[in-house]
């Protein structure tokens, strides 16, 4: 990991886009020791509304807990991912529901794109709801800034405990796709000398 890590999750009300930027969060500071922040932000609806956490990670204290540019954009909708990838930074990472987001031309500044359909996972557990889980086990396997037992200690914490289960299960489901995924692609890339 860099010295800073700069990460908007984001997406639509209802998504639990912000439990999601919180956990990101809590699992840097508690179970990495590393320093984080985490600001929350949504529109005047309730449900539905746009919603983004900004969430900053660093080795060092955080003397400006604030997004500059995006190091990791994690986009759940349409409309979020058209509004924040004008502010990845050149060589970023686009992590999207592969569903309710079409990349463009834009993404092309990212230096990887993963996509992973987290609602539909999340809808044949049996619940929608815990999309954001499938998508933070996929964040955890893909970047590697936070390990496995420490998101998956955060997402313990960070859910409610009638729903700890399937929020569990939906984590590994988002992780394991992940390493297959990287798997995947590393038998795609030439060999170099």
């Amino acid at each position: 990991m860099e010295n800073r890590v700069e990460i908007i999750i984001c997406g639509f009300g209802g998504q639990g886009i912000v439990r999601a930027g919180y956990i990101i969060g809590y699992a840097a500071a508690i179970s990495e020791d590393l320093e984080s922040s985490f600001v929350p932000s949504y529109g005047p609806e309730a449900r539905g509304g746009e919603c983004a956490s900004r969430i900053v990670i660093a080795r060092e204290k955080i003397d400006y807990p604030f997004i500059t540019t995006i190091d990791i954009l994690i986009t759940m909708s349409e409309p979020a991912y058209k509004k924040y990838v004008n502010y990845l930074k050149k060589g970023g990472i686009i992590l999207y529901d592969e569903d309710l987001v079409e990349l463009d031309d834009r993404a092309r500044i990212a230096s990887k794109t993963y996509g992973i359909p987290a609602t539909r996972i999340a809808e044949e557990l049996g619940n929608r709801i815990v999309a954001n889980i499938v998508m933070l086990g996929f964040f955890t396997s893909v970047t590697g800034i936070i390990t496995y037992e420490g998101m998956k200690r955060a997402v313990e914490v960070g859910v409610p405990a009638r729903f700890r289960e399937i929020n569990l299960k939906a984590f590994d489901i988002g992780y394991s796709y992940g390493e297959k995924l990287k798997k995947e692609r590393e038998s795609e890339e030439p060999l170099r000398n």
